[in-house]
């Protein structure tokens, strides 16, 4: 019996190759390749709840709209969310059929992500915590029907090391159990690990980057080719922290946005990593508090694939803003500072 011409075509749409996939493999290759991977770590949820989202957006429905947009908009490889949202826009609208672009979830959420209102958990040394399980992240439900394909087959998941013998033990023994599911469950995921974020650390300014890198290749040690995650995202610490990471590891790396910055200082984050040997951009709220995020999100694009200088696309992004008549939140000289402390080094 014939398909239908539908038919056809709802298959083809299906096949489509993530651009992250092809990146990553090109990257893997060559680590001088051009090839960068944009990341849009929209899961504010999970660590702020309501007033992560209601501050840019009166709604998550308002937000999840705004999802939509830039998935279609297509400047991005990979879309991080949380499970609900993943839920809603993956499974639901079915928003990456036919796209690109990779759906990602955030599989854990450690104790210093948590930027509740009225709390001060973010100021103590980070426990390890995860609300989801793989198989709610990858089926929407614990219990999955024999043979069913999964919507979401990546996810985030994150460590934080205080210099603490005892958290940084639990977090290292909790990144344990979850490869050792995520693994036999066909789930693939991405490594982020933070800075200290306890100040008694006793972990020096100088010193973290160095902190951070042999944390992450005495892990890394440990675990074989197929355990390993995709890529790892981490604070940019300088050149000197950067390079000396990239020459010594065969793992990807990139680098996470941290604060809202200056369209500038967010452009030359970029461009300076991947200078250093960074392939990957994980940047949440440096996109989402903006004032027009497709075209910021564009220009990024155009910056990660060497076409435009931080400075020409900070130029490009508020010519934009006049031309859609949108006031810049701020004037052009403010835009262009630097506040990113390791962008000074």
């Amino acid at each position: 019996m014939k398909k239908s011409k539908k038919s056809k075509q709802k298959s083809v749409k299906k096949s489509v190759r993530k651009s992250m996939d092809t990146k990553l493999s090109k990257i893997k290759k060559d680590k001088s390749s051009n090839e960068f991977i944009i990341c849009y770590a929209a899961d504010p949820d999970m660590g702020g709840g309501i007033n992560a989202i209601v501050n840019d957006f009166d709604s998550l429905e308002h937000y999840q709209s705004h999802l939509e947009n830039m998935v279609k908009a297509g400047d991005i490889d990979i879309l991080l969310a949380s499970v609900s949202t993943m839920d809603h826009v993956a499974r639901k609208k079915r928003l990456f059929d036919g796209s690109h672009i990779t759906a990602a979830i955030r599989a854990n959420d450690t104790t210093d992500v948590w930027g509740i209102r009225g709390g001060s958990y973010t100021s103590h040394a980070a426990l390890p915590f995860a609300t989801t399980t793989v198989s709610e992240a990858m089926y929407g439900t614990l219990t999955p029907k024999a043979g069913q394909t999964p919507d979401v087959d990546l996810g985030l998941y994150s460590m934080t090391f205080n210099n603490n013998l005892e958290t940084d033990y639990m977090m290292l023994e909790h990144f344990k159990k979850f490869r050792s599911k995520a693994v036999k469950q066909g789930f693939r995921y991405f490594l982020e690990v933070f800075n200290p974020n306890d100040k008694g650390s006793g972990v020096s300014d100088s010193d973290v980057g160095n902190f951070v890198n042999d944390h992450i290749s005495r892990l890394m040690a440990g675990i074989p080719d197929a355990s390993r995650p995709e890529f790892i995202k981490m604070p940019y610490n300088g050149p000197k922290a950067m390079e000396d990471l990239v020459k010594y590891n065969s793992v990807v790396v990139g680098v996470l946005g941290g604060p809202a910055s200056t369209s500038f200082d967010t452009f030359k984050l970029l461009h300076e990593s991947k200078k250093y040997g960074a392939r990957l951009a994980l940047f949440g709220r440096r996109i989402k508090g903006v004032e027009e995020p497709v075209v910021f999100t564009k220009l990024l694009r155009k910056v990660a694939d060497s076409k435009l200088s931080p400075k020409d696309a900070t130029t490009a992004y508020h010519d934009a803003l006049v031309d859609k008549g949108i006031k810049a939140q701020r004037s052009f000289a403010d835009d262009m500072v630097i506040h990113t402390p390791a962008l000074k080094l």
